[in-house]
């Protein structure tokens, strides 16, 4: 049977392990052509080892995703290797946790490169790809796929850079869909929850993550999350833009985004002593947020 990403050729960035090697291995299985991103060469050579020994099309790509000049090489692969490039996922990351108060330059920097930087490059090169391609009048179906987090959205405790650059990619997500749909170009997000080197981390979400040995349904599988992946980067999903998806075991929902409230409006300048009551007539009909994560 044909599967849903057949012909359809993706790059995959972080993809030596964890979720980025579960989205390699599945949409290979839908019949997509997948660069293999990763700057672990070996990792990365395993991967597409799996893929081809299965009989899918996969390529090893080693390039910076926090370089520009370098990230330019996985387009360039991919247009080599397979002649054409309809998807990039973005899904490197890294964690540097720490509380607010201890944070360092340099473990704010680390992330706002791998995470918010490295979701730039390489689909920076892409868009000027299928926008040259659009201008020429060829018929664009593209996608990005961004990776946002539930840390982005609410907030989690001693994560204020992971947090911070995964709502700057959700933001980035909405904007990419504002400009780029006129190029076929669209833009979604996920949000996975998933059993990864950066989750298992913590030895309880490790026990709490593991693998069922009763053969009973493997909730926090990195394949639930490709699932989805595989369906945004398929034809099937042209028609969905600016969405940020939120996946775990066997749930996919929709995270809604920021909403201006009904307001309380004075209908002139409201006074320095006044606002003390209209702030209080907001906070008691405010729908509460969903709360930060570790309180």
């Amino acid at each position: 049977m044909t599967g849903i990403c057949e012909g359809r050729v993706v790059i995959i960035t972080g993809a030596g392990g964890g979720l980025g090697a579960a989205h390699a291995r599945v949409l290979a299985g839908e019949g997509a052509c997948v660069v293999v991103n990763d700057i672990n060469e070996a990792a990365a050579a395993k991967v597409v080892a799996e893929i081809t020994a299965a009989g899918g099309k996969a390529v090893v790509n080693t390039s910076d995703i926090t370089n520009y000049d370098d990230s330019l090489n996985a387009v360039k692969q991919a247009l080599d290797s397979y002649g054409d490039l309809h998807a990039v996922v973005n899904n490197a990351g890294i964690n540097r946790d720490r509380m607010f108060a201890s944070m360092t330059e340099e473990d704010w920097d680390l992330i706002m490169a791998v995470h918010l930087k490295g979701h730039f490059c390489i689909s920076s090169h892409a868009v000027h790809y299928w926008r040259g391609r659009s201008k020429e009048g060829a018929a664009v179906d593209a996608r990005i796929i961004n990776t946002s987090s539930g840390a982005g959205l609410q907030g989690s405790i001693g994560q204020s850079n992971y947090a911070a650059a995964k709502a700057g990619i959700a933001a980035l997500t909405l904007n990419q869909a504002a400009e780029l749909q006129r190029y076929g170009i669209t833009a979604n997000a996920i949000t996975p929850a998933a059993r990864t080197g950066m989750t298992t981390a913590v030895p309880e979400m490790a026990q709490r993550m593991a693998k069922p040995d009763d053969g009973s349904f493997d909730y926090w599988a990195p394949e639930n999350v490709s699932s989805l992946v595989a369906w945004l980067v398929s034809a099937e999903s042209r028609a969905v833009t600016g969405r940020v998806f939120e996946a775990e075991g066997g749930k996919i929902s929709i995270a809604d985004g920021w909403r201006t409230t009904e307001g309380v409006d004075k209908g002139a300048r409201w006074e320095p002593a006044e606002v003390k009551d209209a702030v209080a007539q907001l906070l008691a009909k405010e729908e509460p947020a969903q709360k930060v994560y570790g309180t």
